[in-house]
């Protein structure tokens, strides 16, 4: 069972290079989930401090408008070999997006204690998993750069053929 949680875990590209102790270590400290089709793992507003490795499966990553309706922002399959809710380990604060089982799903978790022991016991595989929150956080944010474009765009054809 560890041994095959281990595997899930070096699918991670930045995680491949940990060695076998940090490994072992970090497998230790996540927590296995299934999460049935449709159900949620993340709920935007909600105060939770829980990281998410995708093992299996596919989300939805959902934002509420303004007028309170239910916007897919992105979709994440296991294959991407995504993470999700990392910024919760920082700060604390509220949930920015709901997550949602698009198929059944299988889920590794950490919350910010284990996240923070992982980090003094093993510094340097705690590097290389803010390496993977880090780029997880870049590629959203590239991502939500490229939409904030689209949607000036979108408010300046508007205005001109308005």
């Amino acid at each position: 069972m560890m041994n095959d949680k281990i595997e899930k875990i070096k699918s991670f590209p930045l995680l491949s290079s940990m060695n076998e102790n940090e490994l072992n270590a970090l497998a230790g400290y996540m927590v296995e989930h299934n999460h049935d089709k449709d159900s949620i793992i993340i709920k935007e507003g909600d105060l939770d401090t829980t990281m998410y490795l995708l093992i299996e499966g596919t989300v939805d990553v959902i934002k509420t408008t303004i007028y309170n309706d239910p916007f897919v922002c992105a979709t994440l399959s296991d294959f991407m070999h995504v993470i999700f809710g990392e910024m919760a380990l920082i700060d604390k604060d509220k949930r920015s997006a709901t997550v949602k089982a698009k198929t059944p799903c299988k889920t590794y978790s950490m919350d910010s204690e284990s996240f923070n022991k992982f980090c003094d016991e093993y510094p340097s595989g705690g590097v290389k998993l803010l390496k993977l929150m880090n780029k997880n956080i870049i590629r959203n944010l590239r991502i939500e750069n490229e939409n904030l474009k689209l949607i000036y765009q979108a408010l300046i054809e508007e205005i001109e053929y308005n």
